[in-house]
């Protein structure tokens, strides 16, 4: 069986639909910072191999992606200003590698709030940089009974637009149950850093940008007859995807190398919880 699943050609779709739109201000909860990695390290260090693992190799990963993932400083290092820098490469042959980290084995979540500071490629059709997290029980029950939560999805040719999304067992692959999120007058996400994350408690995943909320899904908006996956740990993903059946294959507007930059990842929980294992 293989490690990873299928991961989602997505819907195009109105912004907040079908999730419940969020507006306003986050309410008033106390954090505690419970994992991070700050990526501070010399330039060309690897990250913390106590923290994350590498996903490896060519096999498209279930949606015809074009890149070889490797473990080469080149595709995925530290670069010496506090930042983690995956790195999509073009050889002079027209092959691409870059790179795929994971927390499995390493460190799961089960609610919280989950964040990553994160500046996005300049992008280009064939692009697909992501934060995401899978059921840390995906090898016992396979995808999408694993249940996935995208935090943050982009289209290289959609620079002014992520997705946020959930799959689970009926609500997967194009059925995936998605929400766009925005920046306004043609600002591309690719200019600066932002903030993306979730809070995601019993029943309920908020999308942030910012620290502003945006989306949420809870078990009452799912398909008639499916179930809520949501209720168990998860681990994290960043990986920065060339080509797929989603974002499709590069073209001449597509220039390498794309680098996506990783200031800091963050877990946080809620004070006082007695729910969290």
């Amino acid at each position: 069986m293989r490690d990873l699943p299928f991961k989602a050609q997505l819907i195009l779709i109105a912004a907040c639909l079908p999730f419940t739109c969020s507006a306003g201000t986050a309410k008033k909860t106390k954090w505690i910072l419970d994992w991070s990695d700050e990526f501070n390290g010399a330039a060309g260090a690897r990250p913390d191999p106590a923290k994350w693992v590498y996903d490896l190799g060519s096999t498209g990963w279930g949606n015809q992606e074009l890149e070889d993932y490797t473990d080469k400083p080149e595709n995925v290092s530290i670069d010496g200003r506090g930042h983690l820098a995956i790195r999509a490469i073009r050889s002079d042959s027209g092959t691409y590698t870059s790179g795929r980290l994971k927390t499995k084995g390493r460190f799961a979540v089960q609610y919280g709030r989950i964040e990553a500071r994160i500046r996005i490629p300049d992008g280009g059709r064939g692009i697909w940089p992501a934060f995401w997290m899978l059921g840390d029980d995906i090898s016992e029950v396979g995808w999408p009974r694993s249940g996935e939560i995208d935090l943050m999805e982009n289209r290289g040719d959609e620079p002014s637009i992520i997705h946020g999304t959930v799959h689970g067992p009926g609500y997967s692959g194009d059925k995936g149950i998605s929400a766009q999120i925005g920046l306004g007058g043609g600002a591309r996400f690719s200019r600066r850093f932002h903030v993306f994350g979730v809070e995601w408690s019993p029943g309920l995943i908020e999308f942030f940008l910012d620290g502003v909320p945006r989306a949420k899904v809870s078990p009452a908006i799912l398909p008639a007859g499916t179930k809520w996956v949501f209720d168990k740990p998860f681990f994290l993903l960043l990986n920065l995807a060339v080509g797929g059946d989603w974002p499709g294959k590069p073209d001449s507007t597509t220039g390498f190398p794309q680098t996506m930059l990783v200031d800091w990842v963050r877990v946080w929980r809620a004070a006082g919880r007695s729910d969290v294992p």
